[in-house]
């Protein structure tokens, strides 16, 4: 691999982890007032600070980390593809998560063990399809925005 290719990637690599660590760490202060400090179900309030850091996240990851011009003309599919990929990454993160809260874990550890699985599973997913202005899609010539 060329020297320039490799660092593009690993900017792009610091970049997405940077992007990442906003969303953990604003879904996680989220997370802490409603589920220690309103007492929320741990249910409910990993769900309004998944909702809220992957929004967020989804602004990073598309507009730095993996920014290309070429996208522009795919706003629909891009975001379409983010939200397909976020769907089910809800079903591993909850299962993660309540998975080890039913084993005695507390969820804020749990929280930390899912995003370590999550860091390699979204880079390859977000790199490889989401953002990847080179995949088909349906009137992939035309503007879909």
């Amino acid at each position: 691999m060329p020297r320039s290719k490799l660092r593009s990637i690993t900017i792009q690599f610091v970049e997405y982890l940077i992007g990442g660590g906003v969303y953990f760490w604003v879904g996680y202060g989220v997370f802490a007032i409603c589920y220690s400090g309103l007492h929320w179900y741990w249910l409910w309030a990993k769900l309004l600070a998944d909702v809220i850091g992957w929004t967020l996240g989804f602004f990073i990851q598309r507009y730095w980390a993996f920014r290309n011009p070429k996208l522009n003309k795919l706003n629909k599919a891009v975001t379409g593809r983010y939200i397909a990929i976020t769907l089910f990454n809800f079903l591993i993160d909850y299962l993660i998560v309540g998975g080890l809260r039913a084993l005695g874990v507390t969820p804020y550890i749990g929280l930390f063990v899912s995003s370590g699985f999550f860091t390699v599973w979204n880079y390859l997913w977000y790199r490889f399809w989401v953002f990847n202005p080179t995949i088909k899609t349906p009137n992939h010539n035309e503007r879909n925005d």
